[in-house]
């Protein structure tokens, strides 16, 4: 592979230029730099080193990738109605009923049921994601937004996520997985709070795996969070990391995440494999930047996230499914998440 000139990323509020690394080798977060870092729900990892991270003033592209090397921003987005979905309403429904049926034999306790979004980008040379990011800071502002673009790689992926995957700073690791949601706090229910404190235990005892004894709290459970058109329960969870907790180990405990999954985690993947009949790909997975020499580290989980592919782009949502669960409240709730990102992602934006 040549250079990646045209690669960059903006991720925990700074523009990141000037790849030096691409590996697949999650054991090089533990050497030296900071580090661009995706996680797909399926598929290999990717972290790309980038010499430069700066804060800029609010642009869409950073400095140094200006309009005289890439070409102006364009972005024109599929209509909100051009979506065609990898599982439709009754598909979904039966998966429902799958999972109430496996959670009565005792097989799993909760699984996360997910169908993959689609449409056709109208036309490619309007379709740089760079735009598409810029729609979704104004249209969708989220404590977790980000993006990689690394056109070379094959990796064009924006986020709007709400949700905290793995936080790393002074040999603590915080997680803060959502389960539940709702257009407004009323909407939230006793199902959706028992299935949180589901996931929260999970959750614990991931970072069990990697943190040291009696370490592992809950300083917030069940904390009500609003974002654009709707609101969540989050949870956050925190442990001091072994001193030989590397990289490696610490994706191995916890990866995928827990609220995206279900419990036990082992028993809700197999499930999700045999119901979900399209692969996640970006979707569900992890995205942020790892700090090498600083010891920090933000990573997302990948939901409310869009990524690029051969002419069209993607999306994915999904609903957490308990044996109380109702199975058209859970399609609506999948609708819900949607509804309003890909109304933003219709708009078009131009530099």
């Amino acid at each position: 592979m040549g250079p990646m000139t045209q690669a960059f990323a903006h991720l925990g509020g700074r523009w990141a230029t000037g790849v030096s690394d691409v590996t697949n080798d999650l054991g090089a977060l533990d050497g030296g730099g900071r580090w661009a870092v995706l996680l797909p729900y399926s598929g290999p990892p990717v972290a790309i080193r980038f010499r430069s991270w700066l804060e800029q003033p609010r642009v869409v592209r950073p400095l140094g990738l200006g309009s005289s090397e890439v070409g102006p921003i364009r972005w024109q987005g599929p209509p909100a109605n051009s979506w065609s979905s990898s599982v439709d309403e009754p598909e979904y429904l039966a998966a429902v009923e799958e999972v109430r049926t496996a959670i009565a034999a005792g097989s799993v306790y909760q699984a996360n049921i997910c169908r993959v979004l689609s449409a056709q980008l109208p036309d490619t040379g309007q379709s740089d994601i760079a735009g598409l990011y810029e729609l979704l800071r104004v249209g969708n502002p989220a404590p977790y937004s980000g993006m990689i673009c690394a056109p070379e790689l094959g990796i064009e992926v924006v986020t709007a996520s709400p949700e905290l995957f793995l936080e790393r700073q002074e040999g603590v690791i915080r997680s803060g997985p959502i389960k539940g949601t709702g257009k407004v706090a009323g909407d939230l229910t006793a199902k959706d709070e028992a299935e949180n404190v589901m996931i929260v235990d999970l959750v614990r005892n991931d970072l069990s795996k990697v943190c040291a004894t009696g370490s592992v709290t809950v300083p917030e459970l069940l904390k009500v969070e609003v974002h654009p058109g709707l609101v969540h329960l989050a949870s956050y969870i925190s442990g001091t990391l072994l001193p030989d907790a590397g990289w490696p180990q610490i994706i191995e405990a916890t990866f995928p995440p827990g609220s995206i999954t279900g419990a036990p985690k082992s028993s809700a993947i197999r499930i999700i494999g045999e119901l979900e009949p399209a692969p996640r790909e970006y979707y569900c997975g992890a995205i942020g930047w790892v700090d090498a020499d600083e010891g920090t580290a933000c990573l997302a989980v990948a939901i409310r996230t869009f990524w690029k592919s051969a002419g069209q782009l993607h999306f994915g949502t999904g609903a957490g499914i308990t044996w109380s669960s109702d199975a058209q409240a859970e399609w609506r709730e999948t609708q819900l998440k949607a509804a309003h990102l890909t109304t933003v992602a219709a708009g078009s934006w131009q530099s």
